[in-house]
């Protein structure tokens, strides 16, 4: 699994606003979700949804809910790894988020 720096940066913003919300609890069961997805997509390749791929023409990339939590984590089976682009919520517009993006590594 490498998640790249944005992913991180994602991941960090979301715990900092689930801890202020909810409290440690609610960052650690975020962590978790998070955790549960990324041993999914190494476990599982191919099992993630291609939809983002398709609307923005990238191919292969693929994207995994995280659980309850309304947040996708968005990525590409790589022979030797998965590369996480971003972990965003899943109630933005997710297009925006990623138009004009190339999908080469950063």
């Amino acid at each position: 699994m490498r998640p790249r720096a944005v992913a991180q940066a994602d991941v960090a913003a979301a715990l900092a606003a689930y801890a202020h919300e909810g409290g440690p609890a609610l960052a650690g069961r975020f962590i978790a979700a998070l955790e549960s997805a990324y041993a999914a997509m190494a476990e599982y390749r191919g099992a993630g949804s291609p939809r983002y791929a398709e609307q923005l023409d990238l191919p292969g990339l693929r994207h995994r809910r995280l659980g309850r939590f309304p947040w996708i984590a968005l990525y590409w089976e790589r022979p030797d790894h998965i590369d996480v682009l971003r972990v965003l919520d899943a109630r933005c517009d997710i297009p925006v988020w990623l138009a004009g993006h190339d999908g080469e590594e950063s």
